[in-house]
């Protein structure tokens, strides 16, 4: 056999001469489109994001290993386009549309809403694999007419999206993700962008004859032609533990992300399908893949409990908490109690100037008031409070919650100090 056991590292080292940085990103997304050869371990992704960070380009790029005719890419698509596009006209029962997406990789671009999600909550959730609605069709002589849609079968879905809010019923059936957005992967990513442009033909005869891409490329058409049905795991016990060992609190959300860290599993063994054990054509996930799963849980498990892209969350460690800081270190002793509450807190001008001088790009004003303040306040990893000197404005500040997250971690910083020097 030609193939060998792949691990993490692997994957991401082949994927990255596409992707530079997003480890997790490229990982997620690729196990997520590969779990479409399965009969119901797919599992769907949201990469919420500013435009122009590479949110629709991770999945796009990573979408091209995979055979063209199991790809869908849309973009902006309203519930019933998407359903007349998709659909197929039933030949025995009239104005039935039957919407066949068993082993479909199905890609929404750049979407600005996310009503064609709302439609399709019951095919995310994976409540039942046929699944019966209707839509109201407009006709020209008749008026309003409805219409009987049958969707069938699990598809693998990422959705990308430059709104940062979902409601909370989408977002608990998706991974949240955001791309990267340091200097050095924009630095890389610009490099390679000339590389490809000064001589497309070249980079494209480069890439296409790589080695490592096309033994993967020929390893999804391995996998497919092995049309896999169930994946079953060995370790009940050790599952349990690994994904209670990061979960203090639980929440109703935890019912679905156990489903996501089981389906990460059985990528990982369906990744490795030929070293992994059968019985009556059945594949067994071991525990290196549990450890590999749970490796990429750990990373990516944080957001997920808060409900938030990593794009906020990141905002809130980047911008939000260095900018507290800051005022913090600047009290004086001799300020009275109001003067430290009004000195202490973020005024939003400053979180917009902090955030230009971090990531050299203005924040619209808009999507902070809107979007981003109302989802960390949910969070509950700030509050705001009325400024003392302004009351038309609100100050902001990191709640006792995360300063107590803050203090643990001095703690233990401490700890290890003495430690270190035989205290």
């Amino acid at each position: 056999m030609q193939f060998k056991p792949l691990k993490s590292q692997d994957l991401i080292d082949t994927l990255g001469h596409t992707i530079k940085h997003d480890d997790c990103n490229k990982l997620v997304t690729f196990l997520c489109l590969l779990t479409v050869y399965t009969d119901n371990s797919q599992f769907n992704i949201s990469f919420n994001a500013p435009s122009s960070t590479g949110k629709s380009y991770i999945p796009t790029e990573i979408a091209k290993l995979f055979p063209e005719e199991d790809v869908m890419e849309l973009s902006f698509c309203s519930p019933s386009a998407f359903f007349h596009d998709v659909g197929k006209q039933n030949k025995e029962k009239k104005g039935e549309i039957i919407v066949d997406l068993s082993k479909k990789i199905i890609i929404f671009l750049d979407q600005p809403h996310t009503q064609l999600l709302e439609r399709l909550r019951p095919l995310l959730s994976h409540d039942k694999k046929i699944i019966k609605s209707k839509i109201t069709d407009k006709s020209q002589k008749q008026g309003l007419r409805t219409k009987n849609i049958t969707m069938i079968g699990y598809p693998s879905v990422v959705f990308c999206t430059a709104g940062l809010r979902l409601d909370e019923q989408e977002a608990t059936r998706f991974l949240l993700l955001s791309p990267e957005v340091n200097q050095e992967k924009i630095r890389e990513g610009v490099t390679k962008t000339i590389e490809k442009e000064v001589d497309n033909d070249a980079y494209f005869i480069w890439l296409e004859s790589n080695p490592e891409r096309v033994l993967l490329k020929e390893r999804i058409l391995a996998i497919r032609l092995e049309n896999i049905g169930e994946i079953r795991i060995s370790n009940k016990e050790y599952i349990i533990e690994k994904f209670f060992e990061n979960t203090k609190i639980l929440k109703p959300r935890h019912n679905r992300d156990i489903k996501r860290f089981i389906s990460l599993i059985k990528a990982f063994a369906l990744l490795n399908l030929w070293w992994r054990e059968k019985e009556d054509g059945v594949i067994i996930a071991n525990k290196d893949d549990i450890d590999e799963a749970f490796a990429l849980w750990s990373k990516i498990s944080l957001s997920q409990d808060l409900n938030l892209p990593p794009y906020i969350y990141n905002l809130y460690n980047e911008i939000i908490v260095p900018l507290w800081k800051e005022k913090e270190s600047q009290k004086s002793d001799d300020e009275d109690l109001n003067e430290v509450v009004g000195h202490g807190g973020i005024r939003r001008k400053e979180l917009l100037d902090k955030h230009y001088d971090v990531y050299g790009r203005m924040l619209d004003a808009f999507v902070l008031r809107t979007q981003i303040i109302p989802m960390l306040e949910t969070a509950g990893l700030i509050m705001q409070e009325p400024d003392p000197s302004d009351k038309r404005q609100k100050l902001i500040f990191p709640t006792a919650m995360s300063l107590d997250d803050k203090y643990d971690t001095e703690k233990k910083e401490l700890e290890e100090m003495v430690r270190a020097v035989g205290l």
